[in-house]
């Protein structure tokens, strides 16, 4: 059984659940525990801080235009391939990712790090899921979108 809407029927508690788990190790461990935070002496912060702008930054468009693509009050029931859209299949879950990705990184936690791998494992599967019910929705048209378009990473010169 699937939702209505197309999406996995257990994506948005799982990405519920996962929050609160990856927030209460990144926290526990990044600035209580510190149980596997051991490699802050070997970057220094500016350089942390740096490669978290650089993963951020994308982070923004993602979910800016990942939301802004079709205005509410013209939803459409046609295939979305505009916007960020046009470079990944998935930009609301990548940018979720990346800021997992960002969080763990700015304080060197392994076990954030362990939790991020995790989170993407059950990104990566209800998205299968949903990318299923599409092709099966649009048949030829989805497949040449995802056959032209990243998963997870650009395809920046995708014409």
């Amino acid at each position: 059984m699937h939702k209505a809407n197309g999406e996995h029927p257990y994506g948005d508690i799982g990405q519920i659940i996962a929050l609160f788990i990856f927030l209460i190790v990144w926290i526990t461990d990044s600035f209580i525990l510190h149980l596997s935070t051991f490699l802050l002496n070997e970057a220094p912060l500016i350089v942390r801080l740096s490669i978290m702008t650089v993963i951020l930054i994308p982070v923004y468009y993602l979910i800016q235009s990942g939301h802004r693509v079709v205005p509410r009050q013209k939803k459409t029931d046609d295939l979305v391939t505009t916007g960020a859209f046009r470079y990944v299949r998935h930009p609301l879950y990548l940018a979720s990712l990346l800021t997992y990705l960002a969080l763990s990184i700015i304080t060197a936690s392994l076990i954030s790090m362990a939790i991020f791998i995790g989170i993407f494992i059950f990104h990566d599967y209800i998205a299968a899921y949903e990318e299923k019910l599409l092709e099966m929705k649009y048949g030829k048209i989805y497949s040449q979108y995802r056959d032209k378009t990243g998963k997870w990473i650009p395809r920046i010169l995708n014409g």
